[in-house]
C-alpha cells in the first residue's frame, strides 16, 4: 500500500473537477453559494455512500483487500468526527464530497484517491441527498405520529362535548370536539399516505449512474442498493440524474399536505379563541399580550404556525420553478433546491412539535350549545324527526323552514350522541378505524429495512 503526504499548498482551492486552470475567486464564491454550510447536513450520508461504493469496488476487483480495509477504517474515523460534532469543511474546500475525499487522500495517499473510481460528483451528491431525505422523512413522520396520537387522545377525551359546526362561516349543524380533533387526526393519516408515496420514490439508489450516463466499469448497482437499504436502483442512469429535484419536489408536496392540515387547524384555533366564539382557551403563559391593551391574550403561536405553513405550501411551486424547462442531464440550477428544501424540513418539524406542545394545554368549554343563539343548529334534526313520522323530506324541509321564518322554531329535544350512530358521526367517531388506518400507513414505510442496512454497513 502506498501512503503519501499531500502538501497544504497543493490543496488550496483545489476542486474535484479542477485541472490546470485556477478558477476566478468571484466565480467560485458565486457558484459555491451556501453549499459548504448546507453540506454539513450531508456529511454522514456521504460517508455511508462512500463506504458502500468502496465495498462494491472491492467486489468487482478495483480495490485490493488492503485498500478496501484502509478506506473503510478511515471512513469510520471520519464518521466518528461527524457524530461527535468536530467534522468541518475547511475554508478552501468547496463541498463535503471534496472534504471527505481530501481527508482520505491525506491519510491514505494514492489509495484515498481511488474512492472516486466509477463515481461522479453528480451521483455522489444525489445519493447523499436521497439518504438525507430518507432520514428527514422518518423524522417528519415521527413528529406527525406524536401529534396524531395527541389529537386522538383529545378526541376521545372530549367526545361528548358539543361544538357548533359551520359552513360558509355560518352556523350549520351540531358537531363535537370529538369530531373536530378526530378530523385533524384523520387528515394527518392522509397526509402520510402522500409522504409514503414520496418515500418510495426517494428510496431508490442513483449511485453508479455517474454523471448520468453510466460507466464502462462493471459497477454492481444492486449491491450498493442493498448495502444502503434502498428498495432498488434507479435503473436507467439518465433517469437517475433526472430524479434530482423531482424527489425533493414530491417530498415537498407531502410536506405541504401536512402543513395545510396544521395551518387549517391553527386558523380554527385562532377563531375559537376569539371572544365572540369562546370555545377554547390556553393558559396565559402560552399567549402574548399587547403593549397598550392590558386585556389581550393573543394566539401568536398559532398565527405563526398558520403563516409558516402557508409558506411551506409554496415550496412545491418554488421547486417547480427552479426545475422548469430544464432538459435531461445535470444542471447547476439544482444546487439551489437545497437552500429551500433543507430549511423547510426543520420548519415543518418545529410546527409539528409546537402544535403538539400547545394542545397539551388546551382548555375546552362545555355547555356551548346551551346558549339559545345556537338553536337553529338543530333545524336538520327537526326535519329528520318529521321524516321519521312519515312526512316526505322536501315537505318536512318546507315546514321547518317556515317555522324559522316565522320565528316559531323550537329546538327539538334530542340526544345527539345516541341519535348519530353511523360511522364517523358524533355518536360513533370511528377513532379505532382511524388509528388502524394510520398504523397501516406507518408500517408501510418499512423504516426498519434501511436502519438494518446502515447498521450492518457501518458496524
Amino acid at each position: 500500500m502506498v501512503y503519501s503526504h499531500v502538501e497544504p499548498n497543493n490543496e488550496k482551492r483545489m476542486k474535484l473537477w479542477q485541472k490546470s486552470t485556477e478558477i476566478s475567486i468571484e466565480v467560485e464564491k458565486f457558484t459555491i453559494g451556501k453549499d459548504r454550510e448546507l453540506d454539513l447536513l450531508l456529511a454522514q450520508y456521504d460517508v455511508w455512500g462512500s463506504m458502500a461504493h468502496a465495498i462494491m469496488l472491492h467486489k468487482i476487483g478495483l480495490l485490493t483487500n488492503d485498500e478496501k480495509a484502509a478506506i473503510s477504517k478511515e471512513l469510520r474515523e471520519i464518521h466518528s468526527t461527524i457524530e461527535n460534532g468536530t467534522f468541518t469543511i475547511e475554508p478552501h474546500i468547496e463541498d463535503v464530497h471534496s472534504q471527505i475525499e481530501l481527508l482520505l487522500t491525506r491519510k491514505l495517499g494514492e489509495t484515498g484517491k481511488r474512492i472516486h473510481t466509477g463515481r461522479s460528483r453528480n451521483d455522489q451528491v444525489l445519493v447523499d441527498i436521497k439518504l438525507f431525505t430518507r432520514d428527514a422523512i422518518r423524522e417528519m413522520v415521527t413528529h406527525t405520529h406524536t401529534l396524531f396520537y395527541k389529537l386522538i387522545q383529545l378526541s376521545d377525551q372530549h367526545k361528548e362535548t358539543l361544538l357548533p359546526g359551520y359552513t360558509h362561516l355560518q352556523m350549520a349543524m351540531p358537531s363535537s370536539f370529538g369530531l373536530w380533533f378526530g378530523a385533524y387526526a384523520e387528515s394527518l393519516a392522509d397526509d402520510l399516505m402522500v409522504m409514503q408515496a414520496a418515500y418510495k420514490v426517494v428510496n431508490r439508489n442513483p449511485l453508479g449512474s455517474g454523471a448520468g450516463y453510466g460507466s464502462s466499469f462493471p459497477l454492481d448497482r444492486e449491491l450498493t442498493s442493498q448495502l444502503l437499504g434502498f428498495n432498488n436502483p434507479n435503473f436507467n442512469v439518465v433517469y437517475a440524474q433526472m430524479s434530482r429535484g423531482k424527489s425533493e419536489k414530491l417530498v415537498s408536496t407531502a410536506m405541504a399536505s401536512i402543513a395545510a392540515t396544521l395551518g387549517r387547524m391553527a386558523m380554527d384555533i385562532c377563531l375559537y379563541m376569539n371572544q365572540n366564539f369562546g370555545f377554547i382557551s390556553f393558559p396565559e403563559n402560552l399567549t402574548t399580550g399587547s403593549s397598550i391593551m392590558p386585556h389581550k391574550k393573543n394566539p401568536d403561536v398559532f398565527e405563526l404556525i398558520r403563516a409558516k405553513c402557508n409558506k411551506l405550501q409554496a415550496l412545491p411551486n418554488e421547486l417547480t420553478l427552479i426545475m422548469a424547462n430544464l432538459p435531461s442531464g445535470y444542471h447547476r440550477d439544482m444546487q439551489l433546491i437545497k437552500e429551500s428544501f433543507f430549511p423547510a424540513i426543520s420548519e415543518l418539524n418545529s410546527c409539528l412539535t409546537i402544535m403538539n406542545y400547545m394542545l397539551g394545554f388546551i382548555e375546552v368549554k362545555t355547555g356551548i350549545l346551551d346558549d339559545p343563539k345556537y338553536k337553529y343548529l338543530y333545524s336538520v334534526e327537526a326535519v329528520n324527526a318529521l321524516v321519521l313520522e312519515g312526512v316526505p323530506f322536501r315537505e318536512a324541509y318546507r315546514i321547518v323552514g317556515k317555522d324559522i321564518t316565522n320565528e316559531n322554531f323550537e329546538r327539538p329535544e334530542i340526544d345527539l350522541l345516541k341519535a348519530h350512530t353511523h360511522t364517523g358521526s358524533i355518536g360513533n367517531l370511528a377513532n379505532d378505524k382511524i388509528v388502524a388506518l394510520f398504523e397501516s400507513i406507518i408500517v408501510g414505510f418499512e423504516f426498519g429495512k434501511a436502519d438494518e442496512a446502515i447498521s450492518q454497513l457501518m458496524k
